[in-house]
């Protein structure tokens, strides 16, 4: 009896709306992170990042992603690159240690 009054096309909508939903939410909670893991934003522009972005969601981050958007990927290389350097001296830390 539902599915008479929900057609295949509605269906579909519904879909692509909640994968539209969902690809916002990972933008909004990247462009978060790269807001507060920012060393160049002072606090109170990290601040008036936060609440333009919770005042005008969709319009605040896609303003964010277009001033911001290449130093979030250099930010981002940056933290994998020091990630990756600390575990590579801690294994050699612990693989010259001996028992």
């Amino acid at each position: 009896m539902l599915a008479s009054n929900y057609p295949l096309f509605d269906v579909f909508i519904s879909t692509l709306y909640f994968a539209l939903f969902i690809f916002w939410m990972i933008l909004v909670f990247h462009v978060v992170l790269d807001i507060f893991s920012s060393h160049d934003l002072s606090g109170p522009a990290k601040a008036l990042w936060v609440l333009f972005i919770l005042i005008l969601p969709l319009v605040g981050c896609l303003v964010y992603v277009l001033l911001r958007g290449g130093e979030m990927h250099t930010r981002r290389v940056r933290a994998v690159q020091s990630q990756q350097k600390a575990f590579e001296d801690y294994i050699r830390a612990v693989a010259n240690t001996k028992e």
